[in-house]
């Protein structure tokens, strides 16, 4: 939904401020120290101020890395991330990075500026409707027509962003409302009518779904991000223990579950472990808590659990019911919900089910040497042995995501990011620039393919600026690989347009004063990557994986698990 704000007459006791001081004061009050963003015509006098303020202020080199480090950066604080852009192809070029967010519930708030009131409607230069772009792909947006509403509009959008189901919010400002001049009041109290997200589930509910799960033989807990979002890993891993009940992760859900655990099932989904998907078809009650039911999670949603009576918690009633039947929906915070229903919850044996589930988990993973070549597979366990399974992992999008996702081993809340819900090439490596400045004090390794990674490469330059310690890791194949993948398996291996080229990668990192290496033996793996681990600052390691290299198990799209696809036996 757009607001388009309008003037409001009266002044207020306080200072008086121009419209850009108002935002930075706002930004002050809102807890934020580090913006993303480049400086443009329109956004100027924005800029000009900024100087006056303690703001870090990342230059990016693409606007679309702005909104992926400041997606990066909310994922991994919990805060709203911000970034800035001028009008017309700054505002745009901010698109695919703010649906990003919007898919997977990143809190984020971007400011854009526009040119003057005066010229909105006249197709002045640089003018585009920003706000009218960006309405399907924003938990909110506002179009600011006078300085007197900038306070108001900025407490909201983080108010927003923030709460409930997070998302990016955008506040477009006109040029002269940046320069214009207000009384400005901090301590405006907020009144948003008609926003009041439900934090708390109905209890009649959470004690029909405790009697549920209290009479189940087969139940499963799936955990999407949600349970990352609320802060609920804690109350999840008791709530498991207490009933002994596995677990499945979504995509962005990793993390939420220790993968040691005994109860741990892994990743469902089209690409996901072949126990945790049999489970989901074998069980007879399915708690789901925080997730969208994405299709790449359910394959064919007529046959997604279906012998299961399903309890879904989520705060957003929206995904409620959206794509598969509910038998008992919860509204409300997973956190707070799971707090309930914990003390609901009989403490049970179910061995004999985990003990079922364990006799699936048979099919081995693919680490094996092909030719001497290094594996994706490899580089990925002996990644997860250098970094003793304790680093923040931001992946790209394609097959190098699903083997970071399958082979590395979580163990905490957001040690594994990723772009889900839009799946986008060239998120990983700005989004990193983003979650290391947000956490300084982690270890972040990004995971790209050489696809994904010439998406926004440009932004080694703003690593090398920034002096960020990155780790950076290019499986590179050759290929577009996922869609090469799909060619292959659907396509009769009409490779279309998926073959693709890429620049010396050591010698590109050194451009940029940035050490690399590049490994083509299997036995090199393991050396390099500690070598990587020890070099202070940003690194790259280019690993040259074989190039018809498929990701294992896969449901085609639209079956079931009955379909699944596995890797034939070496001969």
């Amino acid at each position: 939904m757009t607001s388009r704000v309008s003037e409001v007459g009266g002044e207020k006791a306080g200072t008086r401020l121009s419209g850009s001081q108002i935002v930075c004061e706002s930004l002050l009050r809102a807890g934020v120290d580090v913006l993303f963003g480049i400086p443009g015509g329109a956004a100027i006098p924005f800029y000009d101020v900024l100087l006056e303020y303690p703001f870090r202020h990342v230059l990016v080199r693409h606007e679309q890395a702005a909104a992926h480090a400041a997606d990066g950066f909310g994922r991994a604080t919990g805060r709203p991330g911000v970034c800035v852009a001028t009008s017309g192809p700054g505002a745009t070029n901010l698109v695919t990075g703010i649906a990003t967010a919007f898919l997977d519930s990143s809190p984020m708030v971007i400011i854009t500026a526009q040119v003057p009131t005066s010229y909105i409607g006249k197709d002045a230069f640089q003018e585009i409707d920003i706000t009218g772009i960006t309405l399907p792909i924003t938990k909110h947006n506002y179009l600011v027509e006078s300085v007197h509403e900038v306070g108001r509009v900025m407490k909201e959008a983080f108010h927003i962003a923030g709460t409930g189901r997070p998302g990016p919010v955008l506040v477009d400002l006109p040029k002269n409302v940046l320069t214009d001049h207000s009384i400005w009041d901090p301590v405006e109290p907020l009144k948003l009518l008609g926003y009041r997200p439900t934090l708390f589930g109905h209890r009649a509910q959470i004690r029909r779904a405790a009697q549920m799960i209290n009479g189940a033989r087969k139940p499963v807990i799936v955990a999407g991000r949600g349970v990352i979002i609320s802060g609920a890993s804690e109350q999840l891993l008791k709530l498991a223990e207490t009933a002994h009940i596995p677990v499945a992760t979504t995509l962005l859900g990793i993390g939420a579950f220790p993968e040691t655990h005994d109860l741990s099932l892994g990743m469902l989904g089209m690409h996901g472990e072949l126990s945790a998907n049999r489970a989901i078809s074998e069980a007879d009650v399915l708690l789901a808590l925080g997730m969208r039911y994405d299709d790449r999670a359910t394959g064919k949603v007529s046959a997604f659990a279906p012998n299961a009576q399903i309890i879904h918690v989520d705060v957003d009633p929206a995904e409620i019911g959206k794509n598969v039947r509910v038998n008992i929906p919860i509204v409300g915070d997973v956190k707070n919900t799971l707090s309930v229903l914990i003390n609901e919850i009989s403490p049970a044996d179910r061995s004999d089910w985990v003990a079922e589930i364990e006799t699936w988990k048979t099919i081995p993973r693919n680490g094996q040497i092909l030719n001497g070549s290094p594996t994706a597979e490899g580089v990925m366990t002996a990644l997860r042995d250098v970094t003793k399974g304790q680093a923040m992992i931001v992946t790209d999008v394609g097959q190098n995501q699903m083997w970071a996702a399958k082979n590395y081993c979580y163990t905490r809340p957001n040690s594994f990011i990723s772009s889900g819900g839009l799946g986008t090439m060239g998120f990983g490596l700005p989004a990193a620039i983003g979650v290391k400045i947000g956490c300084p004090d982690e270890d972040v390794w990004v995971i790209s393919g050489d696809g994904g990674f010439q998406m926004n490469l440009q932004e080694l330059s703003t690593i090398a600026q920034e002096k960020l310690e990155l780790k950076i890791i290019i499986l590179n194949n050759g290929y577009l690989g996922m869609v090469r993948q799909w060619q292959e398996l659907f396509y009769h291996s009409r490779y279309s347009q998926t073959k693709i080229t890429g620049p010396d990668y050591v010698k590109l990192a050194e451009a940029y004063g940035i050490p690399a290496y590049r490994v083509e033996k299997a036995e090199d793996v393991a050396s390099t990557l500690e070598k990587v681990a020890r070099t202070p600052g940003a690194v790259i390691a280019e690993f040259v994986i074989p190039p018809e290299a498929n990701v294992f198990p896969m449901i085609p799209p639209g079956a079931t698990i009955e379909d699944s696809l596995f890797e034939e036996e070496d001969e």
